[in-house]
């Protein structure tokens, strides 16, 4: 069968994109023994609707059944609602595990740690991920009374985790995913923080730092902060909470981890906290559990519910409702993988409603995505979602009861009365999801406006952002060559040809400043029950300090974490030191001082008085950095001086401007002084602010790595933790 004659068969009379039936026969749809397609889309949203549609008649035997399977079908053939990946691709079928994220419980004992490893395993097997806190093991090296020993540490149980993982393959459909936490007052968080710095270790595994508010504070004051022993809650040692913060930013800086989530805020919004404390979310953070808590995911498409330029919140409404019903007959419909998770589950009904093609949303609105209208508008219709999950809820409840740990839960009393669900919302990655509901993922911003998506035998298809390519037609600037020019880097900044206010709306992740993506974060999470998955994207140039000003703003703003990606940060291996002695060493002679340079020189303030630094470079890029202090001679001069050459010695060698802002930035000297708003504090730092500045203008406008997919080799996105390749379908998690 030829691919469009097959694409036809499995799409049917949906509106189903090329990529989404790439996806759809990947991963989703029935195989036969001899790896053969056995179900088309529509079959697949028949046996979903009609499983789930069946639990009505638990609740009354007199259900319009039929009727259901109708609207749920519709929820999902429409594209209007997708559930998450177990459930479209298990509900109907034997293994009928239809959750995609866990919490399993991790205490100070080897039982315990094992048990853990054996659920872990058996949820990896049923397609769900798993989360953990390692913050209850006692720290490496204190004692192990049973043995006289002394104990591993967390990490060296991480390890085996991670081990474990890899073994498990999930029947070939979903790849296992754990997320591993770490309170920040554990003794051996500065080894945890930095454990995945060696990018080959722990592949199974996202890290989050556990921060609290008493950290934080001490952050702010610069004050220190102690390290408890989990096992004798005794302190063991104090440090200097700014510089644990600093170690932080470092590594996210490197690599993209850890993540953080700020705990107290987490359980400030646990809707049952009369049953404990939450310690753990899952692997892609924004679905903080209770132990032996699993959640039922779904995300309303957006991009489905605006109509003449506005949102249509009836149909927005009826979609809820639905939506909220589909996912609370999930919970009844699920084969647990564990009798603890399913008695727990049952217990508590959690489901978290979520969105997906906000991106879009924004673009048929005219709105671009880094504006105050985007912001409200986000906030806006989260809150709209929020308020009608929980009056589907509560209608629910109505004819169902409530869930078992109401009574003394935030609801009772509240003025409601009822609740089926302890949460309703969370906004999950999308990113298969997403594929098959032709929009973009989750709230973030485009990846990409065109990209390359690679089919058989190495043929390569330039694909448009849809609604982009409408209005490059019908605006009269369309090619096929246009599009296959953006595909290289995915952005329509550069191109003038382009009108500007087209450049302007189809803003990419890239364009969107870091602070604009905590904004648009923090206007769903303030409407959200759970977390908010997305990623903070900086470009390659950003410095420490630029990760570091987001993740206070993060906490400021009432985020429950954030996880940031700094474009390139993994395109390569970070080094790590070994034992080994290298077998030569080998030196680099920088290139010699070119006879003509062309520069700028900079007039900036310092302690020590005005401090003149010229920046020159050649047909190679910088290469030489001169500094001069007015008059003054003597040590300071020297020293001055000294710095200067060895910046150029540096450059002409081949160390990037960056690395070198990165080693001189922040040295201090007794005489700091305020310029245009900013902290000078040293000679030092003065250049290494003229660097940055020079920098910054030099830069080419930021564009993403168009890293590739291992499956396809086409482009892959960073979203909330996961990798997606919007081409194949490949996914790190989800």
């Amino acid at each position: 069968m030829g691919q469009l004659a097959e694409s036809r068969t499995i799409a049917g009379e949906l509106p189903l994109s090329p990529n989404a039936v790439v996806v759809l026969k990947k991963r989703y749809l029935k195989k036969d023994d001899n790896g053969e397609v056995t179900e088309g889309a529509q079959e697949m949203f028949r046996r979903v609707a009609e499983t789930i549609a069946q639990v009505d008649l638990a609740y009354d035997p007199k259900a319009e059944v039929a009727k259901t399977t109708r609207k749920f079908y519709e929820l999902m053939a429409n594209l209007f609602f997708m559930p998450n990946s177990p459930t479209l691709m298990n509900a109907g079928r034997e293994l009928g595990q239809l959750s995609a994220c866990f919490v399993l419980p991790v205490e100070d004992s080897i039982e315990s740690i094992f048990d853990a490893i054996k659920h872990t395993a058996i949820i990896h097997k049923s397609g769900g991920g798993t989360g953990f806190s390692f913050s209850r093991i006692r720290p490496e090296n204190d004692g192990v009374l049973s043995t006289k020993g002394v104990a591993s540490g967390p990490i060296s149980f991480m390890n085996i985790f991670d081990v474990a993982t890899e073994t498990i393959k999930q029947g070939g459909t979903r790849r296992g995913a754990n997320m591993g936490i770490l309170r920040i007052d554990h003794p051996d968080i500065e080894r945890f923080i930095t454990c995945k710095n060696d990018t080959k270790r722990l592949t199974n595994f996202n890290i989050s730092v556990g921060l609290t508010d008493a950290f934080m504070t001490a952050v702010q004051e610069k004050a220190d902060f102690p390290l408890i022993n989990p096992r004798t809650g005794e302190e063991v040692k104090r440090v200097k909470a700014h510089a644990l913060f600093d170690l932080i930013v470092e590594s996210a800086w490197a690599t993209g981890e850890p993540g953080i989530i700020f705990l107290d805020a987490v359980n400030r919004g646990n809707t049952i906290p009369h049953l404990g404390e939450i310690e753990a979310t899952n692997p892609c953070g924004e679905q903080p559990l209770l132990p032996y808590e699993s959640c039922n995911l779904g995300s309303l498409n957006l991009a489905k519910v605006v109509k003449d330029g506005a949102v249509d919140y009836s149909l927005l409404k009826k979609i809820v409702h639905t939506a909220v019903h589909f996912l609370d007959n999930v919970i009844d419909a699920n084969n647990f993988p564990l009798e603890s998770i399913q008695e727990q589950t049952l217990a508590n009904r959690k489901i978290g409603l979520g969105v997906m093609g906000f991106a879009d949303m924004l673009i048929q609105m005219g709105i671009p995505y880094n504006t105050e209208e985007a912001v409200a508008l986000g906030e806006e219709v989260m809150a709209f979602i929020q308020k009608e999950a929980r009056l589907a809820s509560a209608s629910l409840a109505d004819k169902r009861g409530n869930f078992k740990f109401y009574a003394g839960s935030r609801f009772d009393g509240n003025g409601i009365g009822r609740m089926r669900n302890a949460t309703t919302t969370t906004i999950a990655p999308t990113g298969t999801i997403s594929i098959i509901a032709g929009c973009s993922s989750g709230i973030e911003p485009l990846f990409a406006v065109s990209y390359v998506r690679r089919v058989l035998e190495g043929t390569e298809l330039v694909e448009a952002h849809p609604l982009f390519e409408e209005i490059a037609k019908q605006r009269g600037f369309y090619s096929t060559e246009l599009m296959r020019q953006i595909a290289q880097t995915g952005s329509i900044r550069e191109f003038k040809e382009i009108p500007k206010d087209v450049r302007r709306l189809f803003v990419t992740a890239h364009e969107v400043s870091p602070q604009w993506h905590i904004r648009l974060q923090a206007a769903f999470q303030k409407h959200t029950d759970n977390a908010v998955s997305k990623t903070v994207n900086f470009p390659h140039q950003a410095g420490p300090d630029d990760v570091r000003q987001v993740y206070l703003m993060a906490y400021e703003m009432g985020l429950k974490g954030v996880t940031i990606y700094r474009d390139g940060s993994r395109d390569q291996q970070v080094l790590s030191f070994g034992k080994g002695k290298p077998k030569e060493m080998e030196y680099i002679v920088p290139r010699p001082r070119p006879a003509r340079t062309t520069g700028v020189t900079e007039l900036i303030n310092t302690g020590c008085g005005k401090l003149y630094v010229t920046v020159n470079r050649d047909e190679m890029g910088f290469c030489e950095v001169f500094a001069q202090m007015g008059k003054t001679g003597g040590c300071a001069s020297s020293q001055i001086e000294s710095t200067g050459r060895l910046i150029s010695l540096a450059l002409r060698s081949g160390v990037k401007i960056d690395a070198l802002i990165k080693q001189i930035t922040g040295i201090r000297c007794p005489s700091p002084i305020w310029q245009n708003g900013h902290q000078v504090l040293s000679c030092p730092d003065a250049i290494a602010k003229v660097l940055a500045g020079v920098a910054q203008v030099e830069a080419p406008a930021p564009t993403m790595t168009m890293a590739s997919c291992p499956d396809c080799g086409g482009a892959i996105e960073h979203e909330g933790g996961c990798l997606v390749c919007r081409g194949c379908g490949f996914s790190k998690c989800n």
